[in-house]
């Protein structure tokens, strides 16, 4: 019996996780077009989750403009342009609101607090000052982490779902 590789409901609703891509950011390796850290220095949270946001809209821009391609290339019988490709992915990125993708700041910053918990990131001990406007006091401090061992350690499975990890299933 052939079975579909699909969810029951919804669908496949992101290229890549976010775990995925805060280990590969903090591992250094500039997942998704994102810029390449220092995995002994870190990032602040607030740039990760930029970064992580920025590369999921990138992704999902090029897959619709792939997916645009396609069609119109079948339809008027001819080869799909890489070029063409690159002019839709422009144009989608600039459509796409950065709010319509799914991940909210407060969700990252739970998910980030379980991968914490689970001692799979941790503050380096870098702290710089953060300033929201001049007629603001100064806001909290932008904290630095780094993937641990622990967290270089663990599963794909792990990290995809750390929830799971860290309470068990049942």
């Amino acid at each position: 019996m052939l079975e579909l590789l699909r969810p029951k409901r919804g669908g496949f609703l992101r290229p890549f996780g976010c775990g995925w891509f805060i280990r590969e950011f903090l591992s250094g390796n500039g997942p998704i077009g994102s810029p390449s850290i220092d995995p002994g220095q870190g990032a602040p949270q607030a740039e990760i989750f930029y970064h992580y946001k920025t590369s999921l809209l990138g992704a999902i821009a090029l897959d619709r403009a792939t997916r645009q391609e396609e069609r119109v290339a079948k339809r008027e019988k001819r080869r799909i342009s890489p070029e063409n490709i690159e002019r839709l992915t422009e144009r989608h990125l600039a459509q796409i609101p950065y709010k319509s993708t799914s991940c909210r700041y407060h969700s990252f910053v739970v998910y980030f607090s379980n991968l914490q918990r689970l001692g799979w990131v941790e503050f380096t001990g870098k702290e710089e000052p953060s300033a929201f406007q001049d007629n603001y006091p100064a806001g909290y401090p932008r904290k630095y982490f780094r993937l641990t061992a622990a967290g270089s350690a663990a599963s794909d499975a792990d990290w995809a779902n750390p929830l799971f990890a860290l309470y068990g299933g049942s």
